[in-house]
């Protein structure tokens, strides 16, 4: 049995001593033949330009008070949230490479939509897993002395990357405070974790729900559809959410990705399933991942809002800097 060097910590429903999973669903099954196979292959679908700037860059405010809900989009699947006086950043990317390495991996094709020196005061941090495009140590050594939130295991490769960083890990239903009456949910998704080859699953993944005295938000970092039994789940436990934050990139393959990502068609089944009144996209247009084209993720969005009959503006797209103030129903 291979030790886990991130956690140590008794048997549950979803970690067997050395792994974690999600209960009733198989682990995912991808070998690195499988990764092989995709990677070498003869097609990988439409070239990506080398820049995709915005049109866009955000300087938000100190802060936002009371019910108000500023969510600024700075790119892939990075936000910052604003709302009842709290800061909070989500999966924050600002490195120029999603990869171990500082000079082979997926590269930006745009800069991100706050500039790091333009963030205002962080409250706290989510971080949702430990895959490079989600847990970037260079950007949360750059902002080390913020609380930072994740689940079980990635506070152990935050400290041991940076002492400094005020990493703190909780398990799948956590209920945590930040203060002014908000709390964040550790919930599970349909996903993974690695930072190698020989750590998978060796770390905890989570989606977010934040408890607001205005509403619920929800934050899907990465995930599978699966059954949809989970997002469905939400909608139960948590009521209707205000707004949900669901990726619809990184998809293509099929056959290789629909166990790690949903699809645009399989975000509009989430954000049915849980019940939101608002969708906000991500995950897309930013880090080239797999093989979709670049602007394929919102139009194909578009197309499955339209035939699910998703009021005009209720699930929105936007662009590295741009700002959705959401309405409060």
């Amino acid at each position: 049995m291979p030790r886990n060097p991130y956690y140590a910590g008794p048997l549950s429903d979803h970690f067997d001593g050395t792994r974690f999973f999600v209960p009733g669903e198989r682990p995912k099954t991808n070998r690195f033949s499988d990764f092989l196979k995709w990677r070498f292959a003869s097609r990988h679908g439409p070239k990506w330009p080398v820049t995709f700037p915005s049109p866009a860059r955000d300087k938000p405010p100190a802060r936002v008070e009371g019910a108000d809900l500023r969510v600024s989009f700075i790119g892939h699947a990075s936000f910052l949230l604003q709302t009842q006086g709290l800061n909070l950043l989500l999966d924050p990317v600002f490195s120029e490479r999603v990869s171990p390495f500082r000079s082979v991996g997926p590269k930006r094709v745009n800069p991100p939509g706050i500039a790091l020196e333009d963030l205002p005061e962080i409250d706290a941090i989510l971080v949702t897993h430990n895959h490079y495009d989600h847990l970037d140590l260079p950007t949360l050594s750059q902002l080390a002395g913020c609380r930072v939130l994740s689940p079980l295991g990635n506070e152990t490769i935050m400290r041991t990357h940076d002492a400094r960083i005020r990493a703190e890990a909780h398990d799948w239903g956590a209920r945590i405070s930040i203060g002014n009456e908000v709390f964040i949910h550790f919930e599970p998704c349909y996903h993974w974790s690695a930072r190698g080859l020989s750590d998978r699953r060796m770390a905890l993944w989570a989606a977010f729900v934040i408890e607001t005295p205005a509403g619920k938000i929800y934050h899907i970092g990465d995930t599978a559809y699966g059954r949809g039994e989970i997002f469905r789940a939400m909608r139960v436990k948590h009521g209707p959410f205000r707004l949900a934050l669901v990726p619809i990139g990184a998809y293509e393959p099929r056959w290789f990705m629909r166990e790690h990502h949903v699809d645009p068609e399989e975000a509009v089944r989430i954000f049915q399933d849980c019940g939101a009144a608002y969708g906000l996209a991500h995950h897309w247009g930013t880090f080239h991942l797999t093989d979709e084209a670049i602007d394929e993720p919102p139009k194909r969005l578009a197309v499955a809002l339209e035939r699910a009959g998703v009021a005009p503006g209720h699930f929105q797209v936007k662009r590295p800097g741009e700002v959705f103030k959401v309405p409060l129903e």
